[in-house]
């Protein structure tokens, strides 16, 4: 079942459409990526989503239900904008904000205490948000995000600010959040991250969706049988000159090659002349690189 499924929408600002007949769907459970560039149409769509803001056109079902009054309850959203009151100390903020997501004072309290434990930051419950630094604010307001234990997080660029100890322990959160049953969306530039975390992606630009689908598939779809192969010796510089070779590094070659019958005979050749292969790979396009190929082949069509 699906958490989510964007049906055709659209959303207009003035003569600016931000939202430009969209649809997705986002598997229940899974890490999902929202990507795009700069005014792409992502937080417009999120607005959307959390009910900050309503469609022009087409709809948006969550657990099969379109969006209602109680739908924000079951999401937590965390924008890249921060938005934490800077006179208020940790711990009464936290529990304000949870009680604002329906939960008792008791509950709130516990489960604040829990998180700020989890973090081992107990020692923070009375520190005012205006004296912590920027990654320490970023855990608190993750912390406020996911503390109601929402069905649905959005998170737009959650390592922000935080340094690669910080950002292991965020993300180690996230998976396991995932894998508890949560469904997440997550909004980045770091596309390395989306490699390592989503299951599925949409990437959006100029307000419409421009590729969708499984990131292991969408790797094998733009692939151009580039493969990686290691010889045991260091490889003469007249390599390059031979067919499909584009790349020497040393014993290591990056070659393109579409018919693997021609690229055998070429291999056992090699194999032949007394240096032995040590290793081969196949070079699949990464995110990033798909992503940037994509957002250029869109512009240029729309220009």
């Amino acid at each position: 079942m699906n958490i989510l499924s964007v049906q055709n929408v659209v959303k207009q600002y003035a003569n600016h459409t931000a939202v430009d007949h969209i649809s997705f769907d986002i598997p229940s459970g899974t890490i999902f990526g929202l990507l795009g560039p700069n005014g792409a149409g992502k937080t417009s769509l999120i607005r959307i989503i959390t009910c900050i803001t309503k469609a022009d056109v087409g709809q948006i079902l969550f657990n099969g239900t379109p969006l209602n009054i109680n739908t924000p309850s079951e999401i937590g959203y965390m924008p890249e904008e921060r938005g934490l009151y800077k006179k208020m100390k940790v711990g009464e903020h936290l529990i304000y904000l949870a009680r604002l997501k329906g939960l008792s004072v008791t509950e709130a309290k516990a489960k604040v205490g829990n998180w700020l434990e989890k973090f081992d930051i107990t020692s923070w419950w009375n520190k005012k948000i205006e004296e912590l630094s920027k990654g320490m604010s970023q855990k608190i307001q993750f912390i406020a995000t996911v503390v109601h234990e929402p069905k649905l997080v959005i998170l737009d660029e959650p390592f922000s600010g935080l340094d690669p100890i910080n950002s292991l322990l965020i993300q180690d959160e996230i998976i396991k959040m995932q894998q508890n049953g949560t469904s997440i969306i997550f909004s980045t530039h770091r596309m390395e991250q989306v490699e390592e975390m989503c299951h599925n992606i949409v990437l959006i630009n100029k307000g419409k969706n421009i590729l969708s689908g499984e990131v292991n598939q969408i790797r094998q779809d733009f692939k151009q049988n580039a493969f990686r192969v290691d010889f045991a010796q260091e490889i003469p510089e007249s390599i390059l000159q031979e067919n499909g070779v584009i790349k020497k590094n040393n014993n290591t070659i990056q070659i393109t090659q579409n018919d693997l019958v021609t690229m055998n005979r070429w291999l056992a050749e090699k194999i032949q002349n007394g240096n032995p292969i040590t290793g081969f790979k196949e070079i699949l396009p990464t995110i990033g690189e798909i992503f940037i190929k994509q957002v250029e082949e869109n512009n240029i069509i729309t220009e």
